[in-house]
């Protein structure tokens, strides 16, 4: 069985380039894993392309769990997920949890072949109450 991917969602290049990193070296390659962040100028921001491109890498028939950072990256993941549409949205979660603790655990999880619910449930009791 494949495991569940991961997409991190940043306004910041950076940070979802740093968090995947982190949890690559976390959890190694057994987790199908993306990222992005920023516009194309640079600068920060979030796009509904990058995003869709994104859960394309990660994909997995497990299902795929996105963890974003701030508004803006929920509301383009929404769109996302959307545009993907078809049995495949319904097999994406956008996790809301802290995005360097949440992609961590909820890969760390995945890794040992949790199902889509269960690596989303991880990373949501990191989430303030």
């Amino acid at each position: 069985m494949k495991n569940v991917g991961i997409v991190i969602v940043s306004h910041s290049p950076k940070v979802a380039e740093g968090t995947a990193d982190m949890v690559r070296q976390m959890v190694g390659e057994e987790v199908p894993l993306a990222w992005c962040g920023g516009n194309p100028d640079g600068g920060l921001g979030t796009q509904v392309g990058a995003i869709m491109e994104a859960i394309d890498r990660a994909w997995s028939e497990a299902g795929v769990a996105v963890l974003v950072d701030l508004g803006g990256a929920e509301t383009n993941s929404e769109m996302a997920i959307e545009m993907i549409g078809g049995p495949r949205a319904s097999r994406i979660v956008i996790c809301n949890a802290p995005i360097v603790e949440g992609a961590v655990m909820a890969a760390t999880e995945a890794s040992g072949g949790a199902s889509l619910k269960e690596v989303v449930a991880t990373a949501h009791e990191l989430a303030p109450a």
